[in-house]
């Protein structure tokens, strides 16, 4: 394990000799970034989505990182790479789009239905009202979800992405300054089992699965209202914004 010394060695080594060896050995220090980032990211996606591949992404966004990082700043290098290493893999996701465009065409319809309810409504809708809008069975919408979890997590991030604040958009910290404005009255917006799955994943850090055993129900339930939250809080942040 490096000290904090030794650390900083390797810094000025690579940042100011430009030495490639340093870089290589800043390289092994931070992979547990890369690993830990692909779970948190694995976690919300099908199972035909490859950790390996999460992970191969993931370095090339480390690399990017160490390249790009200015240790003069005073920032926290940890802070500013997870949010490289999520994006890389984001952007893997993104070129590897393996969603059907009838997927596609339900996911604009039902955040359309749910924009007409709330505002007739002046709530957020439940499950059984945007189904019973869209002419379809609860179990169905709940499907869409499921196979929604790729595309929510990549719209999410992309609605979340701001080159020129090195956070971690996806594993957001406790910290309110660390928060992308808008993002705290959104989340009280949602219904309130959707909050607690908002408040698990992203404070707590805790997996889909551990969320479901702290809800009493499934991995793959608790992977439905995951996605139905990111995509309303895409939804809410964009509208924000615009």
């Amino acid at each position: 394990m490096q000290t904090d010394h030794s650390l900083d060695d390797l810094w000025r080594r690579y940042k100011v000799d430009g030495d490639r060896g340093a870089r290589d050995r800043l390289v092994v220090h931070y992979s547990p970034l890369v690993k830990f980032v692909a779970g948190r990211v694995r976690s919300g996606l099908p199972p035909a989505v490859e950790q390996a591949d999460l992970v191969s992404d993931g370095v090339i966004g480390l690399m990017d990182a160490l390249e790009k990082f200015e240790p003069e700043r005073g920032l926290q290098f940890q802070t500013y790479a997870v949010s490289r290493i999520r994006g890389a893999m984001v952007d893997g996701l993104r070129a590897a789009d393996w969603v059907p465009r009838s997927v596609r065409e339900k996911i604009r319809d039902i955040d359309a239905a749910q924009v007409a309810l709330e505002r007739s409504l002046g709530r957020t809708p439940s499950d059984a009202e945007v189904a019973e809008r869209l002419e379809m069975s609860v179990a169905e919408l709940r499907k869409v979800y499921s196979q929604t979890a790729h595309t929510s997590v990549v719209s999410f991030e992309t609605a979340l992405d701001d080159e020129d604040a090195p956070r971690a958009t996806g594993d957001l910290p406790g910290a309110d300054d660390d928060i992308p404005p808008g993002f705290l009255s959104a989340v009280r917006e949602l219904p309130e089992r959707d909050q607690v799955v908002v408040a698990l994943y992203y404070w707590e850090r805790l997996t889909l699965a551990e969320i479901g055993q702290v809800l009493g129900v499934s991995e793959s339930r608790v992977s439905q209202l995951h996605s139905r939250a990111t995509l309303a809080l895409r939804r809410k942040l964009l509208q924000a914004a615009g």
